[in-house]
């Protein structure tokens, strides 16, 4: 099984705020709600809410109310964008060489199903596990149906996955600090561009790091 991170890991930035960027530009009556982001902005910067409250506010202020048929062709647009120019080669030619050995390929991101297994059917991979966003029938109501897959969250989906898939060795690849836990759960694990402290903190774990263009 081969487990891939997507935001700068397989891209070469995050995702989340270009899509929703990108969504406004062709919305610009929703930029006024923006403001609506900025108490739970400054509950974030003072340690009293977590990051998926911080990006269910960021999406609904954006995005909520839309429907499926208003959404879904920017998301096909933004996918299309980001497999052109926003992915690190290197990092299509390991999922191709999994996908050559046969191996079961795992999108893993904290991202939110909005787009990401879009992501994924586009890069043929098996499955994947992302942040669920709710739907009011048709509308998009924007709050979050599962936690925010980042941190302990992906340890508790690599458990998971071990249960699903049991006897099967696990190679995985993140770019952030907050995915060495899960990392450490592999058979074998890639830091992929990692910050100084980040590569340190690998090291100490057995983690293999590389530079991934």
């Amino acid at each position: 099984m081969a487990l891939f991170d997507l935001d700068g890991t397989l891209t070469q930035r995050d995702t989340l705020l270009p899509y929703l960027a990108g969504f406004l530009r062709q919305h610009p009556r929703r930029l006024v709600r923006l403001a609506q982001v900025l108490p739970p902005l400054a509950c974030f910067a003072l340690g009293r809410a977590d990051r998926g409250a911080l990006k269910s506010s960021a999406i609904r202020a954006a995005m909520e109310g839309y429907t499926r048929s208003e959404i879904e062709p920017w998301t096909g647009e933004f996918v299309t964008m980001l497999l052109g120019r926003g992915l690190h080669a290197d990092a299509l030619a390991a999922v191709e060489s999994h996908r050559r050995a046969g191996d079961w390929l795992v999108l893993l991101s904290a991202s939110p199903d909005l787009y990401v297994p879009a992501i994924g059917r586009a890069l043929g991979f098996s499955q994947t596990l992302c942040t669920g966003i709710r739907w009011d029938g048709d509308r998009l109501d924007g709050h979050l149906t599962t936690a925010n897959r980042r941190d302990l969250e992906k340890v508790s989906c690599v458990a998971e996955l071990r249960r699903e898939h049991p006897g099967r060795r696990i190679v995985a690849y993140g770019n952030a600090a907050s995915d060495l836990d899960h990392l450490a759960l592999a058979d074998h694990a890639m830091l992929v561009n990692g910050s100084a402290s980040a590569r340190r903190a690998a090291a100490g774990l057995n983690i293999e790091c590389v530079t991934w263009h």
